[in-house]
């Protein structure tokens, strides 16, 4: 018990770290959700993608030399930008090319499509790394090295708060954009009744790919976040940690924005305090390895129990 007391702080601490990357993922679920009542599982490869923009834009700064004349702070912001832009961009594509055809066909199809398109994503990733540079894994220099000792059994790195700075700012950022921009408000009507919000004059399809650009957006700066916090990464990376912020949207209430953030951050608590407890249980015989059966097992216990989520609320069928 004293163990697990001594590492609570620490473990507060890479719990949230952890959360907040699967909340900005989980938000990319909710807004296509919450739009479309489609699950885009093709986001978790946009994640990939947006991991290996901004982990390439940082080692071409190493190559030049600028990395080591520049402020750290500075070269990360650049990273998460170019990761923005990158899978920005690529989640409008995705969606005018694989998913746009195919918005009145059964949902079945365009969950097809979506499988389709992230195999496309994993495997051009790796080919077009294979062929650059002989190799698909990549390791993203050290922006931070120092921490910051907050009490005897608690050790905060720098890098965390830059981390956690920057995704707290970008969930402000499109809690205001939501419920204060023209767009935002669009997005909302467009959720409610695409066809009323149309003859109102709301352009449905700009609204769509209003909505892919941004949750792509947000899955990129996560991918460079992800890549800055755990260094190695490679185009199979975006799956479990894909499927894991698709439970935290579920956990929230998917098609909640606030359920996404909220779900994300209990989901990495869950993941960090429950592997560590697993491990002083069982004398380390059950571990960290284990904490993806923890993700799951509260998916099935949500959708079980509570499927329209923490903050979700339960759709009524229209007769």
């Amino acid at each position: 018990m004293n163990t697990i007391v001594q590492m609570l702080p620490q473990l507060l601490i890479d719990g949230l770290t952890l959360g907040f990357v699967y909340a900005i993922v989980a938000l990319g679920y909710t807004m296509v959700y919450g739009i479309l009542e489609f699950i885009n599982f093709a986001h978790s490869e946009i994640f990939m993608v947006g991991a290996f923009a901004g982990t390439e834009t940082l080692l071409f700064l190493q190559s030049t030399g600028a990395l080591g004349s520049m402020p750290a702070p500075l070269a990360l912001l650049l990273a998460v930008a170019v990761g923005i832009v990158f899978s920005g961009l690529l989640g409008v594509a995705v969606e005018r090319i694989a998913y746009k055809p195919v918005r009145h066909a059964p949902k079945l199809v365009a969950f097809i499509s979506a499988i389709g398109v992230s195999f496309f994503l994993q495997d051009a990733v790796r080919l077009v790394e294979g062929l650059w540079k002989n190799a698909f894994y990549l390791s993203t220099p050290t922006l931070f090295s120092s921490s910051i000792q907050v009490m005897d059994n608690m050790k905060i790195p720098v890098k965390v708060i830059y981390i956690v700075a920057i995704a707290i700012v970008m969930m402000l950022a499109l809690h205001l954009f939501v419920s204060r921009h023209k767009w935002g408000k669009a997005m909302r009507t467009v959720a409610q009744d695409k066809d009323t919000a149309s003859l109102v004059g709301i352009n449905v399809d700009a609204v769509i790919s209003l909505t892919f650009l941004i949750g792509a957006g947000l899955g990129g700066a996560a991918g460079t976040l992800f890549s800055v916090q755990y260094t190695l990464i490679s185009p199979y990376v975006g799956f479990i940690l894909g499927m894991k912020a698709f439970t935290a949207a579920v956990l929230g209430g998917i098609g909640s924005i606030p359920g996404a953030m909220l779900g994300g951050l209990l989901l990495g608590l869950v993941e960090v305090f429950g592997a560590a407890f697993l491990g002083i249980a069982t004398n380390g015989v059950i571990g960290a390895e284990y904490k993806d059966v923890l993700a799951f097992t509260i998916l099935i216990i949500i959708l079980i129990f509570k499927p329209s989520g923490l903050l979700g609320r339960a759709v009524e069928e229209k007769v």
